[in-house]
């Protein structure tokens, strides 16, 4: 079975329960294999980045297989706003998120609520130095865990978001993130748009940034934030000290 989210945003958890653990989001427009059903439950596979979890049945609408092929070879076209809408012949008033895809509104077959979007759109690849400014637009956005918007997003799925705006590929989680990309040997080799990631004590990746200028990075970390960046790693002037432990910086452009 196959299907697309047609509601603003619904969360994608751990496990087939309320009360389960938000490990991302589906935001409007995104398509999905449906894996595994369970009560009103359905695990799914994200076509963009292979992202599994469970969502309620009750969020998506089913779409063919064909529909679903279709979708995944169309170009990406996404909301470029932090917020907009899409109508329908109802009248009905649909708030989207940043990020959101648009590209289903051209298929009658799948666009049955007769969606109509009027908004600011982005598809196509942009330039590297476009990154920072789309990265602007999600400052002071709260930290939420498994978040991908202004609303509320996690570090990765900000570093994702950026990047899938200007029509490059990451995918979800910082340590799968780690693994694209080429290792730079040092902080003065960086450009803006390039990732640097941070490990904890056991080595595992627990966090990621996108480079600026003069070695600053913008990253979320209790809200998206702005902060120094040397070979130790994140400096907070705010708690004056680092937080963060630099593992390495990566190329992905």
């Amino acid at each position: 079975m196959f299907a697309i989210c047609n509601l603003a945003i619904i969360p994608l958890r751990a496990e087939p329960s309320d009360r389960s653990e938000i490990v991302s989001q589906v935001l409007f427009g995104e398509h999905f294999e449906v894996l595994e059903k369970q009560n009103q439950w359905a695990k799914i596979k994200l076509q963009y980045d292979d992202y599994e979890g469970w969502v309620d049945s009750k969020q998506y609408q089913v779409i063919s297989e064909k529909n679903f092929k279709d979708l995944s070879k169309d170009a990406i076209i996404l909301n470029a706003d932090l917020v907009e809408y899409v109508t329908n012949a109802k009248n009905m008033l649909l708030p989207i998120p940043l990020g959101s895809s648009l590209s289903f509104l051209n298929h009658s077959e799948i666009n049955i609520e007769g969606f109509e979007f009027e908004g600011l759109r982005t598809s196509g690849v942009k330039s590297k130095s476009d990154l920072i400014t789309t990265a602007y637009m999600y400052l002071n956005a709260p930290y939420l865990w498994g978040g991908k918007t202004p609303f509320g997003i996690d570090c990765s799925g900000f570093t994702q978001m950026v990047y899938k705006l200007n029509g490059y590929h990451l995918l979800r989680d910082a340590s799968q993130q780690s693994g694209q990309g080429d290792a730079l040997s040092f902080i003065e080799e960086s450009e803006p748009g390039d990732l640097a990631f941070f490990d904890n004590e056991e080595g595992k990746i627990i966090h990621v940034g996108i480079m600026m200028e003069n070695n600053y990075i913008i990253h979320a970390s209790g809200k998206v934030r702005i902060d120094r960046l040397d070979h130790l790693g994140i400096y907070n002037a705010e708690q004056n000290r680092h937080t963060h432990r630099l593992r390495v910086i990566k190329k992905i452009i």
